[in-house]
């Protein structure tokens, strides 16, 4: 590993950029110099087996892709590399062990960067500035840096975790919405009406969720249903002030406490708007009063985007984690 420095390429040596979650890939090939002409993706997210995120998966995807970008781009020579991926943290052992080696062989690649896809929305959002991102889609995971060291909180999956995120506004919603059905206390009729129309009766709610391998996204999407009502429903009103409050907690779990650090979030839950956003501004501000909230410059493409370029350059001064963000060269060191 090369720590937290970069080695830089050759001038004019193109770089890969990759954004690997939970709905696919996306791709790009760029130069310092020229910034990034021309991009990729795929809608098949990269297996994971007993070895975790599987390698193999990744770069038959990968492959063809880059092959079509390098041809369309004309950049011939990839020497850096940088790869964010969705459950790297938990799940990227083998990744980790293969995936350096897998793309030096393909493409030539010298210096490779794996990334979790929290470091990545860091990067893309703040850039090499201390503060916490809490990125919010399906799933939730906070991360923050003072520059010496990263700090995560939750992205443990909506089975363990993940409190606030797509999938937990989405579940609460639906258990109101069951409540209501059932004539129990916490119900709403009006979350109710919804889930009736988005996924038929209610008693075959169960036999229709359960067996979903993509369950998580299958409750997010219940997510905007409940944020439609929170203006005249105090039921959906309060799950999303519930999500707000788990949102802060996870940043100021992972926020520097010196100085006056960024606070940003990113990722899809943002689209839901006011009805959220209201709320967190609020529980930010209690939680994390010397912090200043920003918004987010850009996604996770854009801050592996960043991370390559900066490799590239040798300008790379983010903290390595051998979990979270981990740099190898071509020798494998």
């Amino acid at each position: 590993m090369t720590g937290s420095r970069g080695v830089p390429g050759p001038a004019g040596a193109g770089f890969l950029a990759v954004d690997s979650g939970g709905s696919g890939l996306r791709v790009v090939v760029g130069t310092a110099e020229r910034g990034v002409p021309a991009r990729r993706e795929t809608r098949e997210p990269v297996r994971t087996g007993a070895r975790g995120l599987d390698p193999g998966h990744l770069m038959s995807q990968l492959t063809p892709l880059v092959r079509s970008l390098t041809a369309e781009t004309g950049i011939g020579r990839l020497d850096t590399a940088v790869v964010g991926a969705a459950g790297l943290a938990t799940l990227g052992d083998a990744l980790r062990a293969e995936l350096p080696a897998a793309l030096a062989r393909e493409f030539g690649v010298r210096t490779v960067a794996l990334a979790a896809d929290a470091v990545t929305a860091y990067t893309g959002a703040l850039g090499v500035r201390p503060g916490a991102v809490v990125a919010a889609g399906t799933g939730l995971i906070a991360v923050g840096t003072d520059l010496a060291r990263w700090r995560r909180a939750d992205g443990w999956g909506h089975l363990l975790g993940d409190c606030g995120g797509g999938a937990w506004i989405g579940r609460a919603g639906l258990e109101a919405a069951l409540r209501a059905w059932d004539g129990r206390a916490g119900g709403s009729q009006r979350l109710l009406a919804s889930a009736v129309e988005a996924f038929g009766p209610m008693p075959e709610l169960p036999g229709k969720l359960y067996p979903r391998p993509d369950r998580p996204a299958v409750l997010a999407s219940f997510a905007p249903r409940v944020a439609e009502h929170a203006a005249d429903d105090p039921v959906a009103a309060g799950i999303l002030r519930g999500a707000a409050r788990h949102m802060a907690d996870a940043a100021a779990a992972v926020c520097p406490a010196a100085g006056e650090p960024l606070v940003a979030l990113t990722g899809g839950l943002a689209k839901l708007g006011d009805p959220l956003l209201r709320p967190l501004a609020e529980e930010l501000a209690k939680r994390l009063p010397h912090a200043r909230r920003v918004s987010a410059e850009g996604d996770p493409l854009h801050g592996a985007v960043r991370i390559a370029g900066e490799l590239a350059t040798g300008a790379f001064t983010l903290p390595g984690d051998e979990k979270m963000l981990l740099v190898v060269s071509a020798k494998g060191d």
